[in-house]
């Protein structure tokens, strides 16, 4: 049996164990990660006694809830001991009976009877780093090796979020709005007071021009951003970057790209060989949204949306 619970009557303890016993964990599912993205306009629907659980984060438009992925939030979906694609379909169907979906982004774990449409993702597993290095493509191991010249004027620094906020500001890309830029400062701080993110800095000639944040928890390392000055990008300083957050952390912690949608960006990512991970997304066009809300209004369903 599904049911839904709101955010004030989630057992937590319960919730979390779930999560930490699931075949599919992520670390954006966590209670500390929804707060934050989520600003706590989160609720769950819950498979008989916790057995398994589906986070559904929201955004409130004329007071009706909206399904939406946050902000670097990227995976979500059910958790369960035992992925099952029966007891996930009920869930699927669960939510689009009884939500406004806008975006909603399920696991790469979870299988389902329906097929849905799927975004990409790359990992690497916790292995020794001399395995991950080893395969590295010969590209990548190219672009490591920086020339004595550039070593000698360039260092790796870790930065107070303050100290990062004015390169991100500069060489954020992707953004449409100002509010935007503010939300992801927003997260990023929030993730840094709390000891979860840390920003890389690669210095050449006294001056930063590669940063990486990289979120962390007791299982993962998360490539949450990665921020470059356009004009020295032949000197590969963010593949050093991440090639330094992998060697430090990889024997004990997967460390997941978050992404690889874009055509440059997955040849990046590649470049690590990591792992292919898609994952299933539900997505309503804005027209398709007000048709739902219609179909709610009729069916008599508005209850579910408030």
């Amino acid at each position: 049996m599904i049911k839904r619970v709101r955010y004030n009557e989630i057992d937590f303890n319960k919730y979390t164990q779930c999560l930490d016993h699931s075949e599919q964990r992520k670390y954006s599912a966590s209670k500390t990660f929804l707060d934050v993205t989520s600003k706590k306009q989160w609720e769950i629907l819950i498979y008989n006694d916790y057995e398994a659980v589906m986070p559904i984060p929201y955004v409130k438009k004329y007071g009706i809830k909206i399904v939406h992925n946050p902000m670097l939030c990227q995976q979500l979906g059910i958790f369960s001991k035992k992925d099952d694609a029966s007891v996930n379909q009920a869930f699927l169907e669960f939510l689009t009976k009884h939500y406004l979906i806008r975006v909603y982004n399920f696991n790469d774990c979870n299988q389902f009877h329906s097929k849905l449409g799927l975004k990409k993702n790359f990992l690497i597993l916790p292995d020794s780093y001399e395995k991950v290095y080893a395969r590295y493509s010969p590209k990548r191991k190219r672009k490591l090796r920086l020339d004595l010249d550039t070593q000698n004027v360039s260092e790796i620094k870790i930065l107070s979020f303050n100290e990062a906020k004015s390169f991100i500001e500069a060489n954020m890309l992707g953004l449409n709005k100002e509010e935007d830029l503010g939300g992801f400062l927003r997260i990023f701080e929030s993730f840094y007071k709390l000891g979860h993110v840390q920003f890389s800095a690669f210095y050449y000639r006294d001056r930063i021009i590669n940063m990486i944040a990289v979120y962390e928890d007791a299982s993962t390392m998360v490539l949450l951003g990665t921020f470059n000055d356009k004009e020295h990008v032949r000197i590969s300083g963010a593949s050093v970057l991440i090639d330094k957050a992998i060697k430090d952390h990889i024997e004990t912690k997967l460390f997941d790209f978050e992404g690889g949608e874009l055509p440059n960006i997955e040849e990046f990512f590649r470049g690590f060989r990591p792992e292919f991970r898609p994952y299933g997304i539900l997505e309503s066009s804005v027209k398709t949204l007000a048709k739902n809300l219609i179909q709610l209004l009729i069916k008599g369903r508005l209850s579910a949306l408030k």
